[in-house]
């Protein structure tokens, strides 16, 4: 799907002091860069940032970078942070798949992917952010006790999950629910996205899942 284009996007997204540029130059040094020792947590196709701005409100003692590809959904989340000023919360405006290239080793304590492109046809299943080609991206810098979340109201894309986390021989399934909202357990401490609170609405149950290695 081609996102609509929204002039000074681009601009808005390069000039934000919450957009971090050229990010791969901090490769091992992100603690330094952000002065402080604080775990690092990402989410992976942050869009609009509620999520990652609520969860950075509620832990201030946690580092927060968010990954959007898009500058045009970027953009909502920089002005949101232009009234937030959140100082525990920085973008960046990279492709997933550049990820291990921009993090050293055991630099993330913990990813949060949430309601991700299904990407449903075949052919395009290791564009999927919980495919095996992904998990082994992602085994490059997170942290050894560190550990994945994955929510989406797709059904199918829940399956498929399972099965590439099950398939791996470094990746496990922690916890995992077919309805996240009725799951007491798992749903403790909840924070929704604007997906989430869109599909629940519907009547659409939240898959959730939590993997580590």
């Amino acid at each position: 799907m081609r996102l609509r284009n929204i002039p000074g996007a681009d601009e808005a997204v390069a000039s934000s002091p919450y957009c971090i540029q050229n990010p791969a130059q901090y490769r091992g040094q992100w603690k330094q860069f952000l002065q402080s020792d604080a775990p690092i947590h990402i989410e992976i196709g942050m869009g609009k940032g509620r999520f990652l701005m609520n969860m950075a409100a509620n832990h201030p003692d946690i580092q927060y970078i968010g990954i959007e590809r898009y500058t045009s959904v970027l953009l909502r989340a920089v002005q949101k942070m232009d009234e937030l000023q959140l100082p525990n919360v920085h973008f960046l405006c990279e492709d997933a798949k550049n990820l291990p290239d921009i993090f050293a080793p055991s630099e993330v304590s913990r990813i949060y992917l949430n309601f991700s492109d299904p990407w449903p046809k075949d052919r395009h299943a290791k564009r999927r952010l919980t495919s095996h080609e992904f998990l082994e991206r992602y085994d490059r810098f997170l942290a050894p006790d560190g550990s994945l979340e994955f929510k989406t109201d797709n059904q199918d894309l829940f399956t498929f999950s399972l099965e590439e986390i099950d398939a791996s021989e470094r990746w496990h399934i922690d916890a995992s629910t077919r309805d996240l909202h009725h799951d007491d357990q798992m749903n403790a401490g909840n924070i929704m996205t604007e997906y989430e609170e869109k599909f629940s609405s519907l009547g659409h149950p939240i898959c959730k899942l939590i993997a580590s290695r």
